[in-house]
């Protein structure tokens, strides 16, 4: 299974269209909150559904917060990551993914992209596709009998 995580688009949807052709072929589109619009547009785009929780701007949202998925038998535990102070650190990510018995925690809010483990625990922020941003990224992960590995990419 191969999924393509992208979060803070803040509205910039045509970077997001970038960001699918470039990691085409992909199963599944997970969106990390902060442009909430823009899961519709792509949506109605792709013909398919988006995975997506909602950030801190995406104000009047019904999304969900924090949503545990589960999938190929792993468990994946989506947030936006404002909710745990992310800026500030990955301890109360960390603590909250463990809890769920998360095998990887997907979050976004600080626009600085990272692969790093936590308790042996896989942990992606894939960046931000925002238009003032100076570095745009996107990450995709993929899940196999083996495990799940992430890996980030630049959009220039």
């Amino acid at each position: 299974m191969r999924i393509l995580v992208i979060s803070d688009t803040h509205g910039n949807f045509p970077l997001a269209f970038k960001a699918c052709d470039k990691a085409e072929p992909f199963d599944v589109l997970i969106h990390l909150g902060d442009g909430g619009d823009d899961v519709g547009l792509l949506e109605n785009v792709l013909g398919s559904s988006v995975i997506h929780v909602a950030g801190n701007c995406d104000i009047g949202s019904v999304s969900p917060r924090e949503l545990l998925w589960e999938c190929e038998g792993k468990k994946l535990l989506l947030v936006h990551g404002d909710a745990y102070a992310v800026k500030n650190g990955l301890v109360r990510l960390e603590k909250r993914a463990g809890e769920l018995g998360a095998d990887a925690v997907l979050f976004g809010h600080t626009h600085r992209a990272t692969v790093t483990t936590l308790s042996g625990i896989l942990a992606v922020n894939p960046g931000t596709l925002m238009r003032a941003s100076q570095h745009t990224t996107f990450a995709t992960l993929e899940i196999t009998p083996q495990g799940i590995s992430a890996e980030l990419f630049d959009i220039l």
